[in-house]
């Protein structure tokens, strides 16, 4: 199946300030949790670090105009433990 997933994690308080780059945790105050759209994958360029591409629901001054890109392949976040996707019926 291609196309985006939705996904839960964990949000620190340090996401808030996210502006660009693989996002990774440094801050360990909790926020709480918060829902979003994974749409694909990558590598980034500069880092090699992998990185699942998210859109964000915080509107396109957040971010990488609305989007964020986070760890892949390490849990980030917890965000690979809730990934939701729906199948079509036919």
């Amino acid at each position: 199946m291609n196309g985006p997933v939705e996904a839960d994690f964990n949000v620190y308080e340090d996401f808030l300030q996210y502006k660009s780059g693989v996002y990774q945790r440094h801050s360990r105050k909790f926020l709480g949790g918060h829902a979003i759209r994974i749409l694909g994958w990558g590598v980034d360029p500069n880092t090699k670090l992998p990185y699942w591409l998210c859109a964000n629901s915080w509107n396109t001054d957040w971010g990488e105009n609305g989007y964020f890109r986070i760890l892949r392949g390490q849990n980030e976040c917890e965000i690979e433990e809730d990934v939701n996707a729906g199948l079509p019926k036919i």
